[in-house]
């Protein structure tokens, strides 16, 4: 065959095969036999070899595998993949229409969808083509996973139809109960372990580094969210329709109502179908559809606030309690952990489980040797939720909370307003220590994510470091050589950790790279009691220096939107501390930026002391650009109206009663334009 006649033909063939797996795996509906379609892809696949300079990237054989990855690449997420807040309660649904109710001011209609026990993933397209597959990770950065995923057949390689030229999708990778089963058989039959559930299963094959072992696994993928400047349609549902046009799969259990009764009987129709389901589910997702509403209703730094998932009550089973132990955190709070006999739960086998504090233990009447209900909360977290009282050990002891620290042997104290138990000795205690400081280099923090699996244990236990601006003077002369044994458990084998010269140079650099993280997350890293992200980063905004920050009382504090007395007490408190401000003076002498960029600070006296509340919905802005103009120009961003706010910023479809009450209280109306004059 000539070059000419292969091309035209392996364009053709590639054509046919993509219909194919569109009508087989989204429709349901398929043209052809098996045999037939394997014969079409025999051919691609021979001339694709014949002529490799007509092989597309996205070819339908991608399908069948053969990329090697050895390393997965981490990339940043386009849009930040957030987690949804959780409820077990339908109370808990009704307060969140509630507040959704109260910030749209009317009703908004609801869509209803399965919640998938898989793997996240976000998908890229380009032109229609499959550009780049990221994991959530950390829901900032992800990892670049595009080979793997090309194997999987629901997955389209090429769009069709009318679709929009940048495109990211955002869904669900899951193995079916069969194809789980079926996995799990093969494996047995080569000696291998079985996997303990199919999320597991799909974890690890996203990041094979053999993609034709994960063509083999029958891994599925369900689309739930569509983001992209051209989009069809300004609501969500319009848009999954629209999606499975395009080649998508999408779910095939949603519903869209305005009656929360709807949404209530979408959720008790799902928790009874779930058993017969042929994949797994944990819950329902409520989201807003409009996407206007949705910018209205806008994110917090971890969640959106017009979606909620609703999940189902947890797995149950009996075990004995072994002992209690207890751990003690970063902040000093000791927290009791059940030691049980190994129970098979939710696919894993559980061996602790959480009891959370004094109150619970005491609730719960645990005695020595206890036959307890276990349950896994979100179908994750182990804890223990009631004792079978009838089969206790006649004679037994009550379990009693320790009085000391098991780690210092300070006694413990308890504040009357808090349930936790807390080790006041935080400058002495080992794991208060090191807990400070392995927050301190967390992701989300300064990212020195050399200094992982357990390396600060090392340092620490060999002298090297006892706050974090210790690690900024460490040389490679002081770390090289240091290592640790640490003892396997169970069928895991014993680890040493040790630092080689290339483990302490990438110690070393990442140290230094520390020094370019931006002032909210150094703030954030230094573990004030109260402070998360957010907080952070609403404080950086707002003083622009640690030195602003210090300087400030309680009164100046709890004027800024959103930091609480809580807050305020704990900021206070922490850079009243002489050994805090020691901390920070010796950080800043190694370079670690305690002011934000010069920059942003320039630009902090334009609406400096001026109040704004933002209603409504604006064309080319989202609510949290004008937010974030408002922040950046020294104003502040504050939800409800009062006699202290200055302007309502008001765009389409904004509140009525946010608008009638701006007139009694005589604060001025701005449009969109009008405040951005007011900037300019």
């Amino acid at each position: 065959m000539k070059a000419e006649e292969a091309k035209k033909r392996i364009a053709d063939l590639s054509r046919q095969i993509h219909r194919h797996n569109h009508n087989y795996y989204i429709l349901s509906s398929p043209e052809i036999s098996d045999y037939e379609f394997d014969m079409l892809l025999e051919e691609l696949i021979k001339l694709e070899n014949e002529f490799p300079q007509f092989a597309d990237p996205n070819s339908p054989s991608k399908r069948v595998g053969g990329d090697i990855t050895k390393d997965f690449p981490t990339v940043e997420h386009r849009i930040p993949m957030l987690s949804l807040s959780n409820t077990y309660s339908e109370e808990e649904i009704q307060a969140f229409d509630q507040r959704v109710f109260k910030e749209l001011e009317m009703h908004p209609e609801y869509v209803c969808e399965l919640k998938y026990d898989g793997v996240a993933i976000s998908i890229s397209y380009e032109g229609g083509q499959l550009a780049r597959a990221v994991t959530r990770g950390d829901g900032t950065k992800g990892d670049d996973v595009t080979a793997n995923i090309k194997t999987i057949r629901s997955i389209p390689l090429q769009l069709q139809g009318h679709f929009p030229a940048d495109l990211e999708v955002r869904g669900e990778i899951f193995l079916p109960h069969e194809g789980f089963a079926r996995i799990n058989a093969e494996r047995e039959e080569i000696g291998e372990a079985p996997f303990a559930n199919p999320r597991n299963a799909t974890s690890g094959s996203i990041k094979l580094q053999d993609s034709s072992i994960v063509a083999r696994r029958p891994l599925e993928c369900i689309i739930y969210s569509i983001h992209g400047a051209n989009l069809p349609n300004t609501s969500h549902y319009e848009n999954l329709v629209e999606a499975r046009k395009w080649g998508f799969r999408t779910s095939d259990f949603v519903i869209k109502s305005d009656k929360l009764d709807e949404v209530f009987a979408f959720i008790h129709d799902m928790a009874e179908s779930r058993p017969a389901l042929p994949f797994d589910i944990d819950g329902v997702v409520i989201k807003v559809n409009d996407y206007p509403q949705q910018d209205i209703l806008g994110s917090t730094a971890k969640s959106p606030r017009w979606a909620i998932a609703y999940k189902f009550s947890a797995e149950q089973a009996v075990s004995k309690l072994l002992s209690v132990s207890y751990q003690v955190g970063r902040t000093g709070t000791v927290t009791p952990v059940a030691n049980l006999e190994p129970v098979s739960l939710a696919g894993t086998t559980v061996k602790r489980a959480s009891l959370h504090n004094a109150d619970i233990i005491e609730k719960l009447g645990l005695h020595e040797h206890d036959y307890v209900v276990v349950e896994k909360g979100g179908d994750i977290i182990p804890k223990i939720s009631a004792v079978k009282v009838e089969a206790r050990t006649a004679g037994a002891d009550p379990i009693g909370f320790i009085s000391k620290c098991p780690e210092c042997g300070t006694p413990l104290k308890r504040d009357e307003d808090k349930a936790a138990n807390y080790c006041p000795n935080a400058r002495g205690c080992p794991p208060q220590i090191k807990g400070r400081i392995e927050h301190f280099i967390s992701r989300r923090a300064m990212d020195i994510d050399s200094l992982g699996e357990g390396k600060i244990d090392i340092l620490f236990e060999n002298g090297k470091i006892r706050d974090p601006a210790d690690l900024y003077i460490l040389e490679m002369s002081d770390i090289q050589g240091l290592s640790k044994v640490y003892p396997g458990e169970g069928e895991k084998k014993e680890r040493t950790v040790s630092f080689k010269e290339k483990t302490s140079r990438n110690i070393i650099e990442g140290i230094r790279e520390s020094l370019e993280v931006p002032f909210e997350r150094v703030l954030f890293a230094l573990g004030i009691r109260y402070v998360g992200e957010t907080v952070a980063k609403t404080l950086a905004e707002h003083f622009g220096s640690i030195d602003h920050i210090i300087s400030a009382d309680h009164d100046s504090l709890v004027e800024i939107h959103e930091i609480g007395e809580r807050i305020a007490d704990s900021v206070v408190s922490f850079f009243k501390d002489p050994e805090n401000l020691s901390l920070v003076d010796r950080l800043r002498s190694a370079g670690v930026k305690m002011e934000t960029d010069t920059g942003d600070t320039q630009q902090k006296t334009t609406l400096a002391s001026r109040s704004f509340v933002v209603s409504g919905t604006f064309s080319g802005y989202s609510r949290d650009e004008i937010k974030n103009l408002i922040k950046s120009n020294g104003g502040k961003s504050i939800s409800a109206l009062s006699g202290k706010t200055d302007y309502l910023i008001a765009g389409e479809n904004a509140g009525p009663s946010k608008l009638a009450k701006a007139v009694d209280l005589g604060i001025p109306v701005l449009s969109l334009q009008d405040f951005l004059d007011m900037i300019s």
